[in-house]
């Protein structure tokens, strides 16, 4: 149970106790989170814990945190990672997971992840369950060439449910590759939460225009849900949630902190062209219908 305090109109305190809902198959409230990530990790945290304490209030099952959202990005808000301050990374760390336990919320935290015998970090996502355990781990796949020279790139996809909701896990850069969302549909994943640092961008720089468009693209061609999680730090593109038709559902506005709650049902039906061909298309049939035999068919040099 838990209770909201509401002012009355005769100037008395009134208490409003609210069951907390019990949540049915195939259905997640959302939660995707925007603040501008910096290089101080103790900035971050608090932004973060904040955040989870909203989606908490807001009922939400899971909340979605952008690229890199505790640690700070590399090459932009660190211009090294020599001296980086990996003991106080690790208790925040830990103080966000008694957090979501205590909360009784998922968590899908940016952050970095040392490694050992002197290679560089992953770029990752933490998949934080309700109990407070990391259950798994996201090391982004495709690290730009600026990201090469601080992270070492991940080898593997990731995928966990809620609710009976089939999840997966992206990070930026990899929204340039099809071949990502193409093998996450064939494991019938449902929703992809996929986390940006596209923040301090330069003027004129094409990512605010292209990443949300591009996204919008895999979700449609693929039928997921999509949630983008991104920085608010000057200048960015806010928040978007995306349906299966490939729509923007919502967006937060846009360098400022905030968080979008958004409903998932699997139930819901939605506007998909190519549901009739998709598995074929997966399976290498790249046309539908049956191909003629015909002379004139395979004659392609006359009219």
């Amino acid at each position: 149970m838990k209770s909201q305090t509401y002012l009355g109109l005769i100037g008395c305190l009134a208490t409003i106790h609210v069951m907390a809902q019990t949540p049915s198959a195939g259905e997640l409230m959302v939660a995707t989170s925007q603040f501008p990530v910096s290089a101080n990790i103790d900035s971050n945290a608090i932004w973060i814990k904040q955040h989870m304490q909203d989606a908490a209030a807001k009922h939400c099952d899971i909340i979605h945190f952008p690229e890199c959202a505790l640690a700070g990005y590399a090459g932009v808000d660190h211009k090294t990672l020599d001296g980086f301050d990996w003991p106080r990374l690790r208790e925040q760390t830990q103080s966000i997971l008694d957090l979501a336990k205590e909360l009784n919320l998922w968590v899908i935290l940016g952050s970095a992840h040392p490694l050992s015998d002197g290679h560089k970090p992953h770029n990752s996502l933490y998949v934080i369950n309700n109990k407070g355990e990391i259950i798994d781990r996201y090391d982004k796949r495709f690290c730009t060439k600026g990201d090469l020279d601080y992270y070492a790139p991940g080898d593997h996809f990731v995928e966990f449910e809620i609710n009976e909701v089939r999840c997966g896990l992206l990070i930026c850069y990899d929204v340039r590759f099809p071949e990502l969302y193409r093998a996450y549909r064939k494991n019938e994943v449902q929703v992809v939460f996929q986390s940006f640092y596209n923040a301090r961008q330069k003027p004129g720089s094409i990512h605010p225009t292209i990443m949300p468009i591009t996204a919008q693209a895999r979700a449609a061609t693929n039928g997921f849900y999509m949630s983008l999680a991104n920085s608010s730090a000057m200048h960015s593109w806010p928040c978007h949630f995306i349906t299966p038709d490939g729509l923007i559902d919502a967006k937060l506005d846009l360098d400022v902190p905030g968080l979008l709650v958004s409903t998932i049902n699997i139930k819901d039906k939605f506007y998909d062209a190519s549901s009739r061909y998709r598995k074929d298309a997966m399976q290498g049939k790249l046309n539908s219908g049956e191909a003629i035999e015909d002379v004139r068919s395979k004659n392609r040099t006359t009219f």
